[in-house]
């Protein structure tokens, strides 16, 4: 049974459809990943789908109710963590806790006795009456992933929820989201870290301009759309030789700025012209998908 299932969803801002009937439905326990490039409307679609906006089409079942007309007694299953911390830098840690639960109508009780639990989850049981100013990024970040379970959810959406981190903060929040899943959670990720994607996500769909333009787990994704071998070569006279032994041994070159990536179903023989390249440097490593994700939606910049 889906936790959450849109329908022909739409959305216009300014004459311009920013979601443009996009249709899924999320299984219990899984993870489901939303990629996409700044602007292709991850964000609205997440709002959509938690009855924060209203669509101009379509419709949406979030924990088997109807929203936005039901949203509220639907999200009172669901947690949020969302792009920005927004902890109240009034309160210490465990008072974040505390008035975040009583939106949620939960007894003062109810939450302290939960908050021990979600402070050793966070890894924050010795700062529970520190202020929000003295913690760390990633710290904060565990807060606000506690926070969200306050209410003991049954669905999860994270909108980037490792944005900013440096690694140790990133694999932290990864293990624990990875305790979720097996705890029988389901979550909606959105992720500019296609690692993350490949790590968590049972299936995932990636977005541009408003539409899905792809759906699958991540190896399926890899499989349908790249090579399997990709060979990445740099240095002074990757010009000359792309446009020589490169463009008749690779199934496919994209070039961008000095380096020229090279995909194929058989490497070695690029790999023998390189070696005849001394001034040229490479790496040769298996298709991924963030090689996906380029390729769908473009290497240019966006804003």
């Amino acid at each position: 049974m889906a936790v959450l299932a849109a329908h022909d969803l739409r959305k216009f801002y300014g004459g311009e459809e920013v979601v443009a009937g996009v249709n899924f439905g999320i299984a219990s326990g899984e993870c489901f990943g939303l990629l996409g490039p700044n602007g292709a409307g991850k964000t609205t679609t997440l709002r959509l789908c938690l009855g924060l906006t209203d669509p101009d089409g379509g419709s949406v079942e979030l924990m088997q109710r109807p929203v936005p007309g039901e949203a509220r007694p639907a999200r009172a299953r669901v947690g949020v963590v969302p792009q920005m911390d927004n902890l109240d830098p009034d309160f210490t840690v465990s008072e974040n806790l505390l008035v975040y639960g009583r939106y949620f109508g939960l007894s003062e009780r109810a939450i302290r006795e939960r908050i021990p639990e979600l402070l050793g989850f966070a890894g924050l049981t010795a700062r529970a009456r520190s202020r929000i100013q003295t913690l760390s990024g990633g710290m904060k970040r565990r807060l606000t992933l506690a926070r969200a379970l306050i209410n003991d959810p049954d669905l999860l959406f994270m909108d980037e929820p490792t944005t900013g981190l440096d690694p140790q903060a990133r694999h932290l929040i990864w293990e624990r989201l990875k305790q979720l899943l097996a705890g029988g959670k389901t979550i909606v990720l959105t992720t500019h870290f296609m690692e993350e994607a490949e790590r968590l996500c049972a299936r995932l769909a990636i977005m541009d301009r408003g539409r899905f333009i792809t759906e699958g787990s991540p190896r399926e994704l890899i499989l349908r759309h790249i090579e399997p071998h990709v060979i990445e070569v740099h240095g002074d006279g990757v010009a000359h030789w792309a446009d020589g032994d490169a463009v008749r041994l690779a199934s496919r070159l994209e070039k961008s700025g000095d380096t020229v990536f090279c995909y194929a179903a058989d490497p070695a023989p690029l790999l023998a012209s390189l070696a005849n390249q001394g001034e040229l440097r490479y790496l040769h490593r298996p298709a991924n998908l963030e090689d996906v994700f380029l390729k769908l939606t473009g290497r240019e910049l966006r804003d």
